[in-house]
Parts: C-alpha cells; structure tokens; sequence
C-alpha cells in the first residue's frame, strides 16, 4: 500500500503528446478510435442544434442508456463524460479510506485528491502481469476504484474476481470506459443489480470519438445515483452530448460497435505481433491485451518516445502512471498500414545510436 503523494504528474494525458507542436503527428498516444465520428452519428449531432435554445433535456437518453442495459432508468446517471463521473463520486460520497487500484486511468486519485480525501494505492506488478489478487486491496477500504480493461495495461479482469472486492459498506468503482473495445464485452459488470455497492462508469466517447463532446454514464443503485446527481450542476449535459448518448446505445450503433470491437482486435493482433520481434532489443508487451491499446516497456522510455517524435509518431508516456516507471510506453490501436509504419519507425529507433 503507498497512500503518500509521490510527485507524479496524474492530470497528464495521451492528448497532450499531441497538442501544439504534436498535431502533425501520427497518433498513436490518445485511445480514442480513429476515423471517427461516423458520418451518420455526425448527421445525428448536428441534427440537434436546432434545439439549442431549449434546456437540455435527458430523459430519453437516460431511458435509452436504461434500456439497454436492462436497468431501470433509476439506476443510470449521464454524464459530462466519465472523467466527470470520478469528480461526482469524489466530492458526493462519505468515505474514509478510498483506494485505488494502479496502475490505471489517473483522474479518479486526483479528483479523490483534490476532493481532499488521503488516497491509498494498490500497485499491480509487471512480474505477475498486472493482474488482480484481490487479497491485496484492504479490507478497511470502503471505496475501491478499478478500470477493466485497465488504461493502461490492457489487461481485462474476470467478472467474478471484481465483483469478490464487493463487501457490506463499501463502494467498488469500476471503470469500464474501454469495455465496448471487448468483443461480446465478456467480464462486463454494467447492467449487474447482484453486487453489493457497485458502480460502474461508463464512455461513450472512445469507440465512438466523441472526446470533444463529453459524454459517459453512471450504473448504480437508485441511492448512490441520486447523491451524485445533487451533486451535478443543472443541466449537466448539453443537447448535443443526449443526442449521441441515445444514438450510440441504438441497436444498430451497438451492432457497428460490436464489429468495431472484432476488426480493433485483429489490429492490436497484428501490432503485437509485430512488436514482439523486437523482444530481442528489450521490447516487452504486457498481455494478453483486450483493450484498444497495449502497455510496452522498453530499454528507455523517454529517449524512444522523443525519437519516435522525431520520426513523426506520438506515444503516450508511461511515468506518469503510478506504478509504472520511465520504462513504459502505451500504444493506440491503429490500422494496418499504420502499424506497418510505426513498426518500421520503431526498429530505427532502436537501432539508432543517437537521437534521430
């Protein structure tokens, strides 16, 4: 258990590999899919301005968010995304000792943090693959924060593991903004009413690329979403952001969805192929990986990732990441000829012996 703040920068993000003198480059450091929005999710946005002088109004995209998960809209809260979500759970619940399981998505401590509460860390290690034993989280912890698949070791828990940290007066936060990148979503918890203080997040804004937009999802029991929703301001999520919302959970947008997940797959396949010949320079991908990314360590970290930049290729950084050192790389799914490209860049990176 580390609970003491350790200089780690938790607001970074994989946008900012890509801002200001980074827009040129080949993105491969945000997890959001490429080629999107679809150009009939678009049409059905822009389809919606036309409402703008009315309040927002959510609740046919709450019902439709109820439905189909097979939940009572009770049970559902929208949200500005689901960074939003870790802000409302932060300031909105009575906890005492919040901890969060690492490495994973960093907001959730640092909303905690900022919320005032002294956050303790559960760091999985890279010798047993990130995975989970459940026997480490506290038994006093009466919030637990886990992503599955974890951002950002791609690493996909078993349901019924999850679900065991589930105890009498404890909330289990799990973050499920990747799990629509699983094909068949196989360890989803959303839609589950059997655990006790369950709360899952979800975004609509990765597999769909609605990022700019800022839309995601709360799944609780009726009580936890009406404390998180007096915590909201009013009208919390704009006309745009209810339109997607009850867009991407229509039948045909989780169908195109669920095909999505298939190709990404097959994609990350062929990128772990390929990054798996260079095992004999040091390159180590964690697996198996299930999300729409995969968590890479290399012989050195920063000087790799700069000369990727100097090749015209963005990756995020991993030590920004609480149990993760200067070692790691998280790389973006992305198309074949992208991957070929980003391979091809990386064997010179790593055969360079001097920055490019």
């Amino acid at each position: 258990m580390h609970t003491e703040a350790d200089g780690l920068d938790l607001r970074h993000h994989g946008d900012a590999e890509v801002r200001d003198d980074g827009a040129a480059l080949v993105d491969l450091a945000v997890n959001v899919r490429a080629g999107t929005p679809p150009a009939w999710l678009r049409e059905h946005v822009a389809a919606s301005l036309g409402s703008l002088a009315a309040y927002p109004d959510g609740r046919a995209a709450r019902a439709a968010v109820a439905a189909r998960h097979g939940l009572p809209v009770e049970r559902v809260l929208l949200t500005a995304g689901a960074a939003e979500a870790f802000v409302l759970l932060a300031r909105a619940l009575k906890v005492r000792r919040p901890v969060v399981v690492h490495p994973q998505f960093t907001e959730p401590e640092a909303a905690l943090r900022d919320a005032g509460h002294t956050v303790g860390r559960v760091l999985l290690r890279a010798a047993d693959g990130f995975r989970l034993d459940p026997a480490a989280v506290p038994e006093d912890a009466d919030l637990v924060v886990v992503g599955n698949p974890t951002n950002p070791t791609s690493v996909l828990h078993p349901a019924d593991v999850l679900a065991s940290l589930a105890r009498p007066g404890r909330t289990l936060v799990v973050d499920e903004a990747f799990m629509d990148a699983v094909p068949g979503e196989r360890e989803a918890l959303a839609g589950r009413t059997d655990v006790p203080g369950l709360v899952v997040l979800r975004s609509l804004t990765k597999t769909w690329g609605l990022a700019g937009l800022r839309i995601g999802y709360v799944l609780a029991d009726p009580e936890t979403v009406a404390g998180l929703e007096r915590a909201q301001p009013l009208w919390p999520v704009s006309t745009p952001a209810l339109a997607a919302a009850e867009a991407c959970v229509a039948p045909r947008a989780l169908a195109e969805a669920a095909h999505a997940a298939h190709r990404v797959a097959a994609d990350r396949d062929r990128l772990v192929a390929g990054l798996t010949v260079f095992a004999g320079a040091g390159v180590r991908v964690v697996g198996p990986a299930e999300g729409p990314f995969v968590l890479v360590g290399v012989p050195d970290g920063a000087a790799i990732r700069h000369r990727l930049r100097d090749l015209g290729y963005a990756v995020r950084r991993g030590d920004t990441f609480p149990g993760l050192g200067g070692g790691w790389l998280r790389l973006a799914v992305r198309d074949r000829a992208t991957t070929e490209g980003f391979l091809s860049a990386l064997e010179r990176t790593l055969t360079a012996t001097e920055p490019a």
